[in-house]
């Protein structure tokens, strides 16, 4: 067994510079715009899916009104 404070032979030191991700959570400033862009670019979509499926006679307007469940 290896002393406590001997250092192995072959270790090596991690740096912070070599990890790419340290917190992935953490956004920057232009990564925040860009995912709250898709969002919203998502919410459209379904949005103006769901009003092309009315206009052709299908509903799959919301199952939940002001918190209570609804029939479709």
């Amino acid at each position: 067994m290896a002393h406590p404070h001997r250092r192995l032979p072959h270790t090596h030191r991690l740096r912070g510079e070599d990890s790419p991700l340290v917190r992935p959570y953490v956004l920057t400033p232009a990564e925040r715009r860009t995912q709250k862009h898709h969002r919203h670019s998502h919410q459209q979509h379904m949005r103006r899916r769901a009003l092309w499926l009315a206009v052709h006679g299908i509903d799959v307007g919301p199952r939940r009104i002001h918190g209570v469940m609804v029939a479709a």
